[in-house]
């Protein structure tokens, strides 16, 4: 495990601590470490990811990225027009041919903040490009589940604002999204450590859900009626109510040997864990 000190590494795992920003010493620090498998959770930019790709170079076999559901958000890039309602499929965004600008201001933190799919879609570039191991990128769905692991806090959102009775604002035509539980991500990366594809891979669960279909979730526990604001569509409205569509498939994953739950039959279990925290008491 290599961070930068920011958390413990499981029990009888040999832990580097170092900043992979600076890759003189993240390469000191690898030594002459190799790896049949690198999975990479927290790589944003296309410059984390030349130096990670140097820094591996002759180290490791195989590179497995974790990425995310926003590179095919149609609101970031000029991206192929999928129609509503069709599950879009990795196609969509191809990183052997993305574009990658390494001088845009990719250090600075707004900056990033501003620009989360775009890096993630150059870095996704960057590491197609390296030619020095197998790379496959997982894009990840919404990650939901785990109670107070839950670390986006979306579902927590959702759960005391309802508990509450407050409003949830939305999008009156608000699109389907797709959700994966936490665990079954996990069991996902692990499968892609083994197999042998290289390229993007979706990660969802079967089934999306709108935004009212997830309240509807989380209010029907906590014995209330969703409370609903209605905001035109452009306009910023609560997690998951989306004015705009880009619903992944999870058909590759399917063909190449990965089996997904579906959302309605662990969701129930992650609202009642986010319930639980937004109800319970407080010194």
């Amino acid at each position: 495990m290599i961070n930068r000190g920011s958390g413990p590494p499981p029990v009888g795992v040999e832990h580097l601590v170092v900043d992979r920003n600076d890759e003189a010493a993240l390469t000191a620090a690898l030594d002459a470490r190799t790896f049949d498998v690198v999975v990479d959770q927290i790589c944003y930019t296309p410059v984390q990811a030349a130096i990670a790709a140097r820094a591996f170079a002759g180290r490791t076999r195989r590179y497995v990225m974790t990425s995310t559901i926003e590179v095919y958000d149609p609101a970031t890039a000029a991206l192929p027009a999928v129609p509503s309602g069709t599950p879009v499929s990795e196609e969509s965004v191809d990183p052997s041919t993305w574009q990658v600008a390494m001088d845009l201001p990719w250090h600075d933190d707004a900056y990033l903040e501003a620009h989360y799919a775009e890096g993630k879609r150059q870095a996704e570039a960057v590491f197609a490009r390296a030619g020095s191991f197998a790379f496959a990128t997982v894009r990840s769905a919404h990650v939901l589940g785990g109670g107070a692991q839950e670390f986006t806090g979306r579902l927590a959102h959702y759960a005391g604002r309802i508990a509450r009775g407050e409003e949830v604002t939305v999008h009156a035509k608000a699109l389907p999204t797709v959700f994966i539980h936490y665990e079954e991500l996990a069991d996902l990366l692990s499968w892609a450590t083994t197999a042998d594809f290289t390229g993007p891979v979706n990660a969802c669960s079967d089934g999306p859900l709108d935004v009212y279909g997830l309240a509807g979730i989380v209010a029907a526990p906590a014995g209330r009626e969703a409370v609903y604001r209605t905001v035109p569509a452009g306009e910023e409205a609560s997690p998951f109510s989306f004015d705009r569509h880009y619903a992944m498939s999870n058909a590759r994953a399917k063909v190449l040997g990965f089996s997904f739950s579906r959302t309605a039959d662990w969701l129930p279990g992650a609202v009642a864990e986010a319930l639980a925290l937004s109800v319970a008491p407080t010194d």
